[in-house]
């Protein structure tokens, strides 16, 4: 049964000065002899560095589960906290370019965009809205306009099947694409890389989370979590012991499985359309104005308090959820009053797909299990 909450709980706001994932690729690409105390020590006077950035594995997730770990419970380091909304889109960009949502403006799994008709939602992975792709007019190189690793050439292993995609423009313009078939063939590409000289390699791998959607915290999931050990210690072995392995992830996931809680944005008062996902709802007004979001963001309380926070796009910018002010044509991709989930449900709406209604675990909001990612690393073993 679901623990009813009287008083919201405190949410996880992100260190974008400290320890945070925007902070990461700036730390690691540094000159600097100087590193962040809260990088692993593994990675001081390291001539090499291999980023393994593994999608949706949460900092608590992973704790849980190191004694099954082989090489995962080996790497040493600590929590840091991921941005908001804690989803892919979002954390991998600020990761990339080293900023907040505020700054790179890929601010949602799902975010308004103008079209050829009028304000669209585009869905940042797919870069398509409801009349199809949307590259036509909403260009990816031009979409997110800070340098992928700050302007250094880097070399990123990735599914294959990423490559050349609107998101992968959008957030990796410029950098040598490295595409894998399969798993096992991470270690050779990066074997390759590190002989060949490179001092930062960018490694991305998606099962986790794949897995953690499509079938929640289980033996599938733990299987696939000693799969990944498996490639942790490839990694490892390829490794010369002059260079560092850095393991992180850009957020984690809460199980919500069949906890929907239906949405109709046609029967709220005020409300336009909505943007975002289940766990970090966007909704727009139709009028924009101050009085419009503060009416309706009485209104999303008094429905759903008890099970999310709830709070105007001026909150939002104020509390430093996003990472501080923005421009107009950032806040214009934004709702008016965000619903932010804290128990483990999912806001679904009438239009959202059977298939998004069958997921088991998601991310996106600001509670613990969302918002710490792990940030650990070893030395190579050759």
């Amino acid at each position: 049964m679901t623990l009813i909450q009287t008083h919201p709980p405190a949410a996880v706001i992100p260190d974008y000065l400290g320890a945070n994932l925007a902070r990461v690729v700036p730390a690691l690409l540094s000159s600097s002899p100087e590193r962040p105390a809260w990088l692993p020590q593994a990675v001081n006077g390291a001539e090499q560095v291999v980023l393994l950035v593994v999608d949706g594995l949460g900092w608590l997730q992973l704790s849980e589960r190191l004694g099954m770990l082989e090489n995962l419970a080996t790497l040493a380091g600590r929590p840091i906290t991921t941005v908001v909304p804690s989803t892919t889109a979002t954390a991998l960009t600020s990761l990339v370019v080293g900023a907040p949502p505020s700054i790179h403006g890929v601010v949602g799994y799902k975010v308004v965009v103008a079209g050829p008709g009028g304000p669209e939602v585009m869905n940042v992975l797919r870069w398509r809205t409801k009349t199809g792709d949307a590259r036509s007019y909403v260009d990816p190189a031009s979409f997110q306009s800070c340098p992928p690793f700050g302007g250094v050439d880097v070399p990123v292993v990735s599914k294959a099947d990423f490559v050349g995609t609107g998101f992968t423009v959008a957030h990796q313009r410029g950098a040598r694409q490295v595409g894998w078939y399969q798993a096992s063939g991470m270690a050779v590409d990066v074997k390759h890389l590190v002989e060949s000289g490179e001092r930062f390699v960018y490694v991305y791998y998606d099962g986790v989370d794949r897995i953690a959607h499509m079938k929640g915290f289980g033996e599938h999931y733990d299987a696939e979590l000693v799969a990944l050990d498996r490639v942790v210690g490839d990694l490892l072995e390829v490794l010369p012991s002059s260079a560092a392995l850095v393991v992180t992830a850009d957020h984690g996931q809460v199980s919500v499985g069949a906890n929907l809680v239906e949405v109709d944005p046609a029967s709220i008062d005020g409300v336009a359309f909505t943007s975002g996902e289940a766990r970090f709802r966007w909704f727009h007004t139709f009028d924009q104005s101050p009085a419009a979001a503060e009416h309706l963001s009485g209104t999303l309380k008094s429905r759903f308090g008890h099970q999310a926070w709830v709070a105007t796009l001026e909150e939002v910018i104020s509390q430093g959820w996003l990472g501080g002010d923005m421009n107009r044509v950032i806040r214009s991709r934004l709702g008016d009053v965000a619903l932010a989930a804290f128990e483990p449900v999912a806001f679904v709406e009438p239009g959202d797909s059977p298939e998004s209604r069958k997921l088991v675990c998601r991310h996106g909001s600001l509670t613990p299990a969302e918002m710490f990612v792990p940030l650990v690393g070893s030395r190579g073993r050759l």
